[in-house]
This record gives C-alpha cells, sequence and structure tokens, in this order.
C-alpha cells in the first residue's frame, strides 16, 4: 500500500529519541553525546501539522558536558500531559564522583521545556553507561529507567524508588508494562517481574511487612519466569531480543523483535541476520505468530495506542508497518533515512508516526485509515485471481479431452 510522507533534514541535530507530548508536540532528543563534537545536545518540540509539516516551538540546550538524550518517554493521563521522562548523562566530572543524575523529569508549559526534578539509577559504577531505555507505566505512575545492565522501577513524577535496582546478566534493550508485570527485554531472554503489590497468580508476595517497617524498606521486584527466545526464531546459530511491548490494549498479547546472530566462518560469507517479529500469548507464554521482516537486523520498534499496528525500523535503512493481528505487512517505506532509524512513534491518535536516525533526519508518516481493510482487500484479489487461474486451467483441460 502506498502512503503519504515527508522527510525532514534538522541542522546539526542527530535524532536518537522521541514522545508525543500531544497528538500535534512532538519532543526529540539528541545532539553530539559526551564526546567534543561540536554538536550541541538538545531537546526540541516541534508542531506537527496534518499535512506533516512541522514547526520549532521550542529547544532546550542542554549543559556542556552533558550527554544526549538517549530514550525518553510521556504519559497523556490526566495530571501527566506535557510532562517528559528522559535520560541524559550529566558531566563527566560529577560522573567521576558518582553524582549522575541521569533521570531527569521535564514539563512542557506555555510552550516551554522546562527542568522539573532529576534523580540517580545507575548503578554499574561504568562511566560509559548510560540511560538507555525509559518507559511509563499505562497509568502514568510509575517509571522504569535502565542502564546497560541494570533497572531501577520510580514513582512519577517524584522520581521516588519503588523498589530495589535490578541487575542483569544480559544487556537490556526494552521494557514494557502491563497493569500488573514488568517484562524485561535483554539480549538472551525476557524477565517477566511482578509489580510490588500486584497478585500475581501462584506466587505470593514475599513481603509481609506491615506500616512504617514495610514503607522503610524497598521492595524487591519478583522474578516470575524467565522466557527463552523461540526456537522457530533461533534456529542453529541463536537469537538476541531487541524490543518487547505489550499490547496497549490487552495484556494478554506482547510483540518482541528478534534478531538472529550468524554464524561465524573464516571462509565463507557471513549469512545475513534475519529479522522477525512474534506475537506471544502471555498466558501460556508460547509464540502464537512469527514474522520474518528482513535480512538486516532490525534497530527501532513501536505498536500503535490503538493496538492496530506496529512499527520497525530496519538497519537496512527502511521503516516498515505491519497488522498487530496477523503481522500481514502492510506499508514499507525504502531508504527512510541515510543511517539506520534509532527511533519509532506513533502519536496518541496513531494517524501519524515518526522515525528518527543520527542522519539528523526525521520522517513524518500518515498512517492511512483503511490500512486493515486494505490488505484485507489486497487478499480477497488474491484469492479471486487464483480461483479464476485455477478455473481457467480446468476449462482448458476439459475442452481439451473433447
Amino acid at each position: 500500500m502506498r502512503t503519504q510522507h515527508s522527510p525532514h533534514f534538522l541542522t546539526a541535530f542527530p535524532v536518537y529519541s522521541s514522545a508525543f507530548l500531544s497528538p500535534t508536540h512532538l519532543v526529540l532528543g539528541g545532539g553530539g553525546g559526551a564526546s567534543r563534537t561540536g554538536i550541541k545536545n538538545k531537546l526540541r518540540v516541534y508542531e506537527v501539522g496534518d499535512n506533516r509539516s512541522i514547526t520549532l516551538v521550542d529547544e532546550l540546550e542542554l549543559e556542556r558536558g552533558e550527554d544526549a538524550p538517549m530514550s525518553m518517554a510521556t504519559n497523556l493521563e490526566a495530571g501527566n500531559a506535557g510532562t517528559l521522562a528522559c535520560g541524559v548523562n550529566s558531566p563527566e566530572d560529577k560522573l567521576t564522583k558518582g553524582e549522575n543524575e541521569n533521570c531527569r523529569v521535564y514539563a512542557f508549559k506555555e510552550q516551554k521545556l522546562g527542568l522539573l526534578r532529576t534523580h540517580g539509577t545507575l548503578v554499574s559504577g561504568d562511566l560509559d553507561d548510560f540511560q538507555k531505555v525509559t518507559v511509563l507505566s499505562p497509568d502514568g505512575k510509575l517509571l522504569v529507567a535502565a542502564g546497560t545492565n541494570s533497572f531501577q522501577l520510580l514513582t512519577f513524577p517524584s522520581l521516588a524508588p519503588a523498589a530495589q535496582a535490578v541487575k542483569t546478566d544480559k544487556e537490556i534493550y526494552d521494557v514494557s508494562f502491563s497493569q500488573n508485570t514488568i517484562v524485561v527485554a535483554t539480549t538472551d531472554n525476557l524477565l517477566v517481574y511482578a509489580l510490588p503489590g500486584a497478585e500475581s497468580e501462584g506466587s505470593p508476595s514475599k513481603n509481609k511487612k506491615k506500616g512504617k517497617q514495610r514503607a522503610a524498606v524497598l521492595a524487591e521486584l519478583e522474578l516470575l519466569r524467565t522466557v527463552d527466545p523461540p526456537a522457530a526464531v533461533s534456529g542453529a546459530t541463536g537469537s538476541n531480543f531487541r524490543a518487547a511491548r505489550y499490547h496497549p490494549e490487552n495484556s494478554e498479547i506482547l510483540y518482541t523483535i528478534s534478531n538472529t546472530i550468524p554464524a561465524r566462518s573464516r571462509t565463507k560469507k557471513a549469512a545475513p541476520r534475519h529479522a522477525f517479529v512474534c506475537k506471544w500469548d502471555t498466558k501460556t507464554w508460547a509464540v502464537v505468530k512469527v514474522k520474518k521482516v528482513g535480512d538486516k537486523g532490525l534497530t527501532a520498534f513501536d505498536v500503535s495506542p490503538n493496538g492496530n499496528l506496529l512499527a520497525f525500523g530496519s538497519s537496512d535503512y527502511s521503516v516498515g508497518l505491519l497488522d498487530a493481528k496477523t503481522l500481514a505487512p502492510l506499508i514499507t517505506i525504502l531508504k527512510a533515512h541515510e543511517f539506520p532509524p534509532t527511533t519509532l512513534k506513533f502519536n496518541p491518535t496513531s494517524r501519524l508516526l515518526v522515525s528518527g536516525s543520527a542522519d539528523n533526519t526525521i520522517r513524518v508518516i500518515s498512517v492511512p485509515d483503511s490500512t486493515g481493510k486494505s490488505s484485507w482487500l489486497t487478499l480477497i484479489i488474491l484469492l479471486i485471481t487464483i480461483l479464476i487461474v485455477l478455473l481457467a486451467f480446468a476449462a482448458q483441460q476439459y475442452l481439451g479431452k473433447l
């Protein structure tokens, strides 16, 4: 299916993160990072028009020596509208003192961004660590800030710790909330944790303390299960998870993206790195659908707020849309960027999709109303065509016998 989309070049502004503050207000995070490239690190707010135009509304330049905003999240629930959480590492002199206020909350009021509060969440002690994942719960009351091998659950927007920080053996790539659980996608597996206070079937809470004593001690997040990559994806060489997202309206459905690990050989050319999207049943943690979407690794992923569409960005520079129910491909935009997409985000109405890249560009994509209907229409036309061909062949065979 064809769709309308518009590229926008942003001078000296590599884009690494994005989120919508409203159906029409887009915030972008980017810059040259902590290295001395001369490219300043900033948060920018744009007004996105119905014709996919963008107009700069506000620009907040970060302090010298701070890192680029590598991840961010917003939630439009009442009380949090216009509030942004993002990850920004402090300058190097603070990092060496262990004073990294990496998790930050900004408010967008009267067309201006302003810092509300900060909190340090990274526990690795590695100066190269950064907040690579920032995710808000569906009700906007909880926030997960994750570094390379650790994450912490915070209340939002206060940033008060809601549970003890958790270290993981493998690198973290994504986090997703349901009403009762958190799924953490690491390279090797999915880690499913119970939210504090949530009653999980067959897993009674281990924290029996009450009153002031219970409030004084941060709870440990309870690990409910570890889920390995599906065999249908891993094959002989294995695969790595790159994202995991619950269906926004049905927590019994989870989507993941995975990239295969090419077999190494000194004599043969490296095998392509296949990319897959999987649909999971979280009652049984079984994969119910698998779709191969390319021969290059996937770099970005998002689910539309209405739950109808999946968007992915590939290291072959393309952006694609899938039907969330069937995983059928709907739209592919080849050469959407000059570098692989770093961020993908639907707007709250699911009518727009924005992709960003370190090539200083974003692309605003109009999502057609009839996307799902068109995919079924295409299938029906294809079936009718096949039927006509079969009938013609049968008639030819019959006439040949006369």
